[in-house]
């Protein structure tokens, strides 16, 4: 296997590394912060990568997908759990998980009809408004946890309050980018006609 699509499928195991730190006492949080960095940097080094090497395949840009998605969900979950977001933020975690999941399923119809769809540009936006969003509320608790400040005032408070923003801008525009996604490709939906199924965007 090549080195990009180990760097793709890392973000798997790196999720599950990232939500035992959370659970541990300090320094626990910013450890968790730190590979989260990490995870997220895989995102855009595995794609420069195989471009670079000349190793761009469709089961990297298939699985750089699923693993961006299995990352980010997966992590909003854990988020809920450690009470990072408020209960009524669950709405638009199960809005972000119908999204992801619904367009995974059409990229697995396009894949068994030998098509690949990339990644569209406001779906790439999305994605970093939500991996800014679960890096500062990360860091709200790890300045509550690791620094004895609180996020309840001060800079912790600033921190939880600015993820939870820019949590509700990244629901929003993967409200928008799935409904556009869904269109744009709806043939393979069997609904009236798409065209530009191969287009890179």
């Amino acid at each position: 296997m090549s080195l990009p699509n180990l760097m793709t499928l890392s973000r798997i195991p790196f999720l599950f590394l990232i939500t035992g730190c959370l659970l541990l006492p300090s320094p626990g949080p910013i450890l968790a912060l730190v590979f989260f960095i990490i995870a997220a940097l895989t995102d855009w080094a595995d794609g420069w990568l195989a471009r670079r090497s000349g190793q761009v395949s469709d089961f990297g840009k298939l699985m750089d997908a699923l693993a961006d998605k299995i990352l980010m969900v997966g992590m909003l979950v854990v988020l809920l759990a450690v009470n990072l977001l408020p209960t009524w933020s669950l709405f638009l975690v199960l809005l972000i998980i119908t999204r992801e999941f619904w367009v995974t399923g059409l990229r697995l119809v396009a894949a068994a009809r030998g098509v690949v769809l990339a990644a569209e540009k406001m779906g790439k936006y999305k994605t970093v408004f939500q991996i800014i969003s679960i890096g500062l509320l990360i860091l709200a608790k790890s300045v509550a946890v690791d620094f004895g400040g609180s996020t309840e005032s001060g800079f912790g408070w600033l921190c939880l309050w600015a993820g939870l923003v820019i949590f509700f801008v990244a629901a929003l525009l993967t409200a928008v980018s799935g409904a556009v996604y869904l269109w744009k490709y709806r043939a393979l939906m069997g609904v009236g006609e798409s065209k530009g199924e191969n287009d890179d965007a």
